[in-house]
């Protein structure tokens, strides 16, 4: 059956979790009038109650489908992947629930996106999957939320800037992640906590994890080294920085699209370095700001990185995976990017902004957005295991713009 014969256009795996609630709500609020959408996770009678929450604010949401299938069922993963052009998923941590389904994708030629921040996950995916899913023409595309849509289409806007104004490519890109309101996402750290548990166990993913082209296995290497994590003042920005703990899977990702970009012919800021950093403002107060920051992470990541404080910290303190703030609390959220390009010949700055808390409005946004891109857009990337900014950057971009995100020049 080709893609265009195929019963549904979308298929969000996992909406009945906190994050995939929200997913579901974006899309019928906005898509489900015009889209074949329909609805997938483990539990009928869950998926039914989200369908009927749904349907009591938006009329359009009453008739979509519900498809049961478990993240372990590979033949029902299979059915689900079979009848959809795109499947969207929230199940995570992905390498506990992941694979199976991104296997049925790269099969059946059926386009993919998540939610994932764990490198360890994307990389296996990419040994594993992206042969099978470059022949088949599946876009696998990770990464589809704040981690890590805005360092990647923010990277590569600032350097196709720089190139248009300049003629060349820059020398250094630098994403500096700067005021934000939002709460921690609980899907993200039961994601973060599985990869620590995962390293402790294998020390070769220790040395991938210490490794800056993690996620571009065969090359090209630049000149790229470990993310920040002191105090810096940066003269370029004009702004104290430190530590953004996020670096680690955002940085790799980027350098993973311009590899790819590169390899295809189609774009790509040649030997640019790229650095990703958390911007604490000018004068003392900034440089106090990224004393304590650079502080409280190591602190905070030595003390997970002890087994017993982890699973203390994971039952009392950190928050689960289905839990998250309040409505109001989310609404009031927001983040704001700062992006640098810098070369020999000058420099092009970049802001982006998004309304929303980060980790839920705005990621839910950003993942029915790449969904419906990957469904129904022009899109010229290739099949395989992929990147945001790679697959989908102009038509993406246009959809955020028209959902409360803004990407300028500065």
């Amino acid at each position: 059956m080709s893609t265009t014969e195929r019963p549904f256009d979308l298929v969000l795996f996992g909406a009945t979790g906190f994050t995939g609630r929200l997913v579901a709500e974006h899309l019928a609020r906005h898509h489900a009038a015009n889209a074949r959408i329909a609805l997938a996770g483990r539990d009928a009678r869950k998926l039914a109650s989200v369908r009927d929450a749904l349907a009591a604010e938006l009329p359009a949401a009453k008739d979509l489908p519900l498809l049961v299938a478990d993240a372990h069922d590979a033949d029902a993963l299979a059915r689900v992947a079979r009848d959809a052009r795109v499947v969207a998923t929230t199940v995570g941590p992905y390498a506990k629930y992941g694979e199976a389904l991104v296997a049925a994708c790269a099969k059946h030629g059926t386009h993919y996106c998540d939610l994932t921040g764990e490198v360890t996950f994307i990389r296996r995916m990419i040994d594993r999957h992206h042969a099978e899913a470059a022949a088949s023409g599946a876009r696998i595309v990770h990464t589809c939320g704040y981690d890590s849509i805005p360092s990647d289409l923010g990277a590569r806007f600032v350097a196709l800037a720089y190139h248009a104004q300049y003629g060349e490519h820059p020398e250094r890109v630098v994403h500096a992640a700067g005021e934000a309101r939002g709460g921690a996402s609980g899907g993200t750290v039961a994601s973060a906590l599985e990869m620590m548990e995962e390293t402790s166990r294998d020390r070769s993913l220790r040395r991938l994890l210490a490794d800056p082209y993690a996620l571009v296995p065969e090359g090209p290497r630049g000149r790229d080294r470990r993310e920040q994590m002191g105090v810096r003042f940066d003269r370029t920005l004009n702004l104290w920085t430190g530590p953004f703990v996020m670096a680690a899977v955002n940085a790799r990702v980027v350098r993973r699209t311009n590899a790819l970009l590169t390899h295809e012919g189609r774009g790509g800021w040649g030997e640019a370095v790229y650095e990703e950093c958390m911007s604490t403002g000018r004068g003392p107060k900034g440089a106090l700001g990224a004393v304590g920051l650079t502080a409280v992470l190591a602190g905070g990541l030595g003390a997970l990185s002890v087994p017993a404080i982890r699973e203390v910290a994971k039952e009392r303190w950190l928050p689960k995976p289905g839990e998250g703030p309040d409505a109001e609390k989310r609404r009031r959220g927001f983040f704001v990017s700062r992006f640098v390009a810098e070369g020999r010949a000058g420099v092009v700055r970049a802001t982006m902004r998004g309304e929303g808390d980060p980790g839920y409005d705005a990621t839910s946004r950003m993942l029915g957005e790449s969904a419906m891109c990957l469904a129904f857009d022009t899109l010229d990337a290739p099949g395989g295991v992929r990147t945001p900014a790679s697959t989908m950057y102009e038509p993406l971009l246009a959809r955020l713009r028209a959902h409360r995100f803004t990407l300028d020049l500065t």
